[in-house]
């Protein structure tokens, strides 16, 4: 793939190294920022709680590109924001022509033996300062923003998105989606149905270890749950930022509804129960009735891609225990889900209750096609109960070819099959700490050939905390601060 904003302003802009690291909520962020840094479009975004103690995230104070020097608001209590030190920026090539250029463009060095400049009076605080260069701006933007600013309520006006109607017009590319549980993707891509397979809608979304992967919706990837606590999850799209009197004002939901550009605000999401998001979903992805075969093979290759991406991910842990930096430091409670450090970057207690909910979406596959037969296209004269035992047979026999390797703990490496993945959730339920060795985190039974390379264990008292928290992954049960 080429990025087609390349040096895009003609300055060389590119030629930076940007030392970011996008997680979730920040690669949206970062760009919507980007676009509008090389478009000159207006950008701004706000500072919003995660939500905590039975409320929903709530944002406050909006900040904008057009005042550069402020980024960074004394955070709300629950919000803990890092301070991230951005390098200087070189001194442009050319008399910026474009407002952001303007805007972060550097001051001209005083030349040698010119005259020094009055020394100031020391009277009033400084003022703050504005970011060095557009690396230091998108540093301060990932400070402030997270995943509880994309899940703000869907009727508050004071949020950097909007929610949107469920169909085919306006998920398109750049659309974000809010997981109730602290997740952030982007829309990248939808294929139509055809006469042979189910229609796509494709996401792209960072993750703390610096993996950036592509996902199909299905329920595995997009999680979706109505609450009062969760705020708003759901499809959403960047609130609009409009030129007014001098400034930068964002459109109301009342406003977007009336526009003629957008038109687009609607709460019907906020009213859908999980079974009604995803089946509406599916009517806008297959307008027509699916082949039940068809649709079930195209959760099981869904349910391949989340497994390999695992993969990626234990095999960054494997990387980090080679890596002599000790162990990871276990945080108490929900905060295994969210946290920071080396924890954040290679634990997978998240991704890892995710693939459990995908893993009881591909197994009952057959029993939903029974209780949604109207949905998909039977086949002429088959009944019900054949069609079933059709689908079970064909389910076992797909599960059991699909395979993939890891690498264990000496180098080597290990053949498992979407089948013993499937046959080992119940171990999957404790195996997202990178303190253990990849073997016991994929799953391998104690006194097993697998383990057999196994020679590193979490510590007890973390081991004893997993036990304690095994329910939220044995129940599905994502759990609350």
């Amino acid at each position: 793939s080429r990025n087609v904003l390349f040096n895009h302003l003609g300055t060389n802009e590119d030629s930076l190294t940007l030392s970011l690291k996008p997680d979730c909520a920040d690669f949206v962020y970062f760009l919507r920022a980007y676009f509008a840094y090389k478009m000159g479009l207006p950008f701004a975004y706000s500072n919003c709680s995660r939500g905590a103690g039975g409320a929903p995230p709530r944002c406050n104070e909006r900040f904008d590109i057009l005042h550069p020097q402020l980024t960074r608001p004394a955070p709300p209590p629950e919000q803990a924001v890092a301070s991230a030190a951005a390098p200087p920026a070189p001194a442009p090539a050319a008399a910026p022509t474009n407002l952001l250029q303007q805007l972060f463009s550097q001051p001209q060095q005083v030349q040698a033996g010119a005259p020094a400049a009055p020394a100031a009076a020391p009277a009033k605080p400084p003022a703050p300062k504005r970011p060095a260069g557009v690396a230091g701006y998108f540093r301060a933007v990932g400070d402030v923003v997270h995943s509880g600013s994309v899940r703000a309520p869907a009727n508050s006006d004071k949020s950097d998105f909007y929610t949107i109607p469920l169909t085919q017009e306006t998920l398109r590319p750049g659309t974000a989606y809010a997981d109730p549980y602290g997740h952030v993707m982007m829309l990248v891509q939808r294929i139509p149905q055809t006469a042979d397979a189910a229609g796509v809608f494709l996401a792209v979304d960072a993750e703390p270890d610096g993996t950036v992967t592509r996902k199909r919706f299905w329920r595995g990837n997009f999680l979706f749950a109505n609450g009062a606590s969760l705020g708003s999850p759901g499809f959403k799209r960047f609130r609009p930022i409009m030129r007014e009197n001098g400034g930068l004002r964002a459109l109301t939901n009342a406003e977007i509804a009336r526009n003629p550009d957008y038109g687009d605000f609607s709460l019907e999401q906020s009213q859908l129960s999980a079974e009604d998001f995803y089946d509406r979903m599916d009517e806008v992805m297959s307008p027509e009735p699916l082949d039940p075969t068809r649709a079930m093979m195209a959760a099981i290759m869904a349910l391949e891609e989340q497994v390999k991406t695992r993969a990626t991910a234990v095999e960054n842990g494997r990387k980090f225990q080679n890596g002599g930096r000790g162990e990871a430091s276990m945080p108490d409670g929900p905060a295994i889900f969210a946290t920071s450090g080396a924890w954040e970057d290679f634990s997978t207690p998240a991704r890892d209750l995710r693939l459990l909910i995908a893993i009881d979406v591909v197994r009952g596959f057959p029993d939903r096609v029974a209780r949604r037969s109207d949905r998909y296209a039977m086949p002429f004269g088959r009944g019900l109960a054949g069609v079933q035992a059709q689908l079970q047979s064909a389910l076992a026999s797909e599960l059991a070819a699909r395979t993939f390797s890891y690498t264990r703990s000496d180098g080597s490496a290990w053949t498992l099959s979407l089948k013993d993945v499937m046959d080992r959730a119940a171990d999957l339920e404790m195996g997202y700490n990178p303190n253990d060795c990849v073997e016991l985190r994929w799953g391998a039974s104690d006194g097993s050939a697998e383990a057999a390379t196994c020679t590193r264990r979490a510590p007890a008292a973390q081991r004893a905390k997993m036990t304690d928290y095994r329910n939220w992954f044995r129940e599905r049960h994502w759990p609350h601060a």
